[in-house]
């Protein structure tokens, strides 16, 4: 089991976590991260592209010109793809890019990733962010540079920690997350993970450290996500 140290606002050691190295100690899958990346990815995008064929464009409906005597080739619509304003021809139409990936498979992609982060020192915990009553995004970007110079940090945040959120919420390539969002895309596409000492315990006890999520996904799994997509 491997530790990290828990980190004061003013950037001072305060003891050691823990880590599970169930969670924060296994190997790697990068084809299996990548798989979760990607579907993540398609699943936000909207899918309401769409474009007008020959038949949906306004107008046309007349002959431009006669079928003999001009020298030029037969047309019998100004709609149609080869002309300005045309329709298009097997242009995309609205549909879903939604894949499907069985929980173990992003649990196991997620796990993976914080190990990553874990091992090369690019994961933090801290007793707090901001002391007092009052929002302050001053002290709150005080308390990340003591902590680390990553230019993109994803920050977890407990969902009443209402002070911390106000005061982190403003600042620029700081991604803030709750325990029971955080996905491998968000860890991976940020330099840094910074969780509170709430926020780590809300995660490390909550549904990711099931009995059925893995560290690694079987062959027949990852075949199967694939055969599914």
């Amino acid at each position: 089991m491997t530790s990290v140290e828990l980190k004061t606002p003013a950037g001072k050691a305060d003891g050691t976590i823990e880590l599970p190295a169930e969670i924060f100690d296994v190997q790697a899958n990068v084809p299996l991260m990548h798989q979760v990346v990607t579907a993540q990815l398609a699943a936000a995008r909207q899918g309401t592209h769409d474009t007008k064929t020959r038949g949906e464009v306004a107008g046309g409906g007349k002959k431009p010109y006669r079928q003999k005597g001009t020298g030029r080739a037969r047309q019998g619509s100004i709609r149609a793809p080869q002309f300005t304003g045309g329709g298009v021809v097997h242009g995309p139409t609205p549909r879903d890019y939604t894949q499907r990936t069985p929980k173990k498979m992003k649990a196991a992609a997620l796990r993976g990733a914080l190990s990553d982060r874990a091992r090369a020192g690019q994961l933090h915990v801290v007793t707090e962010l901001v002391s007092g009553e009052k929002p302050s995004t001053k002290a709150a970007k005080t308390a990340l540079r003591a902590l680390t110079e990553a230019k993109r940090v994803l920050v977890v945040l407990h969902r009443d920690d209402e002070l911390s959120w106000n005061s982190v919420r403003n600042l620029t390539d700081v991604h803030l997350i709750t325990p029971d969002q955080l996905n491998t895309y968000d860890v991976l596409v940020n330099d840094d993970v910074v969780f509170t000492k709430s926020a780590y315990d809300a995660f490390v006890a909550g549904p990711v450290k099931g009995k059925g999520a893995k560290a690694t996904a079987r062959s027949s799994e990852v075949a199967e996500g694939s055969d599914e997509q």
